[in-house]
């Protein structure tokens, strides 16, 4: 793979490596790490990357490996930048045949994201979204059991992503991460919605296999000067017919990255923790269950068991959830087909994703009026 963006002093990029490289399925050969052609020869260096592979812009990038002998260029590239600098990294890419793996959410806007996903269709390509919790094994023993049916028709959901750090105005103290996520030319429309929100938004369709349909959205300013949403409390309905809340909220004091989601269906419910992400809990009429995770426990579904790495008691987290779909990624492209058991979110979520930003600060924006996605 080649990467653009995620020098050595980002911290996502690190991130990235980390979870690409767990699985020994994907090299790292070349990359444009940085607007800063020094930086990126520093971070290509300290990774082991030959110079004539390290270069100045993300265009230098796409255009040279393009030219390079297939069994020599990159077969795809990760995306590790700011949003404003998804969409056209990620469609020249695509132009030139690569496959493309992103962060989210996947572009400004959802004309943009559709035209992403039309590019995608036209040129037969793989397109990657680091939704990263759908990664986790607990998360496919919840989707496995939701689609078993366990749980009857799903009724209510409620999704919640509750952090803290952006309670005080960070952004005035040149932190690079608030610094661009609270500003609308290089974050779009929203900080809180489009950072976290749309994590919470992705893992409910993706246990429930559900798709919202409307929201209403109250959607708030607390820090004082900031140009983006702070906070959300947004009413969603599905297209079967259940009810679902999702709270997302950067200003609440405390809270680090407390992504958890509860479902109820007509014969019982299921909780998740992510600061907690070895255990699902399943209730019913009878007894709570504590359901664990462990490499080959039997009484996990294929998806749980082929996604764990672990014997029971070692906790797995957000490097290898992030490590699962890297994996996947680099299986379809080897298979030249995706399956159901490998998945990954794709295109198609991205755009379901922007989707539903627009749609709840456009709701946000109108009183809470319910909005249609």
């Amino acid at each position: 793979m080649g990467m653009i963006g995620g020098a050595h002093d980002a911290f996502i990029g690190n991130v990235h490596r980390m979870a690409a490289n767990l699985d020994g399925q994907i090299e790292l050969v070349c990359g444009s790490f940085s607007s800063s052609y020094e930086k990126t020869l520093e971070t290509g260096a300290s990774l082991g990357i030959v110079k004539s592979r390290l270069y100045p812009t993300f265009q230098e990038l796409l255009e040279q490996e393009s030219q390079l002998p297939v069994e020599e260029r990159m077969q795809f590239v990760s995306i590790v930048t700011p949003n404003f600098l998804h969409f056209e990294p990620a469609k020249l890419a695509l132009e030139k045949g690569f496959h493309v793996f992103c962060e989210k959410p996947m572009t400004l806007n959802s004309t943009q994201a559709k035209e992403l996903e039309q590019l995608v269709k036209q040129k037969n390509l793989f397109f990657g979204l680091t939704h990263n919790y759908t990664g986790y094994p607990m998360v496919k023993e919840a989707k496995a059991m939701v689609k078993a049916g366990k749980l009857g028709q799903i009724r209510k959901v409620i999704a919640e992503y509750p952090q803290g750090w952006l309670a005080e105005k960070l952004e005035d103290s040149g932190q690079k991460q608030a610094d661009w996520r609270t500003d609308p030319k290089r974050a779009g429309i929203s900080c809180c919605v489009g950072d976290i929100g749309s994590h919470a938004e992705n893992l409910t369709e993706y246990i429930t296999g559900l798709k919202i349909t409307e929201v209403a959205a109250d959607v708030s300013t607390f820090v004082e000067g900031r140009l983006l949403d702070d906070d959300s409390n947004i009413l969603v309905r599905f297209n079967n017919g259940a009810k679902g809340i999702i709270i997302a909220s950067q200003i609440a004091v405390g809270e680090e990255n407390e992504l958890k989601i509860r479902l109820y269906g007509e014969k019982g419910s299921l909780e998740w923790l992510q600061s907690d992400p070895n255990t699902l809990i399943f209730k019913s009429n009878g007894p709570k269950q504590i359901i664990k995770t462990g490499a080959g426990y039997s009484w996990l579904s294929e998806a749980a068991n082929t996604h764990t790495r672990l014997p029971g008691g070692h906790p797995e987290g957000y490097v290898e959830g992030m490590a699962n779909l890297y994996r996947n990624f680099a299986k379809a492209i080897r298979d030249g087909k995706t399956t159901d058991l490998y998945d990954f979110p794709t295109v198609s979520d991205g755009v379901r994703g922007m989707k539903f930003i627009e749609a709840v600060i456009e709701s946000g924006h109108q009183n809470s009026k319910w909005i249609t996605l």
